[in-house]
């Protein structure tokens, strides 16, 4: 199942994050007081993430490259982990899309 939602246990507040097939973490969305929130989050990723100009690449102070989700408004939904390379985020972006789309399945991990 590619999303899953938590919550943390510190906080209590809610979370998702949407996997490769592989099982590492390609997007991480930041917090929400409520599980709808991260269910609205969700839905968002899979609606915004065909398209390539939601996409915001960036570079840390370090100068390594990540990206960001944003939604029409241009609110963050989600942030990738740091990447080795451009080539490496762009393929990280390509994995978002296929992921997001493909497959809409949720896993719960708050319950």
């Amino acid at each position: 199942m590619p999303f899953e939602i938590f919550q943390s246990e510190k906080s209590g507040k809610y979370y998702f994050r949407l996997k490769a097939t592989n099982g590492q973490v390609i997007l991480a969305s930041e917090a929400y007081e409520k599980k709808a929130g991260a269910e609205n989050g969700i839905q968002s990723v899979i609606k915004n993430a065909p398209n390539d100009d939601r996409f915001e690449r960036k570079e840390s102070k370090n100068g390594d490259p990540y990206f960001t989700l944003k939604a029409a408004n241009g609110q963050a939904i989600g942030k990738s982990e740091m990447y080795s390379s451009k080539a490496a985020m762009e393929k990280g972006v390509q994995s978002v899309k296929n992921n997001a789309v493909a497959k809409t399945a949720i896993k719960d991990l708050s319950a």
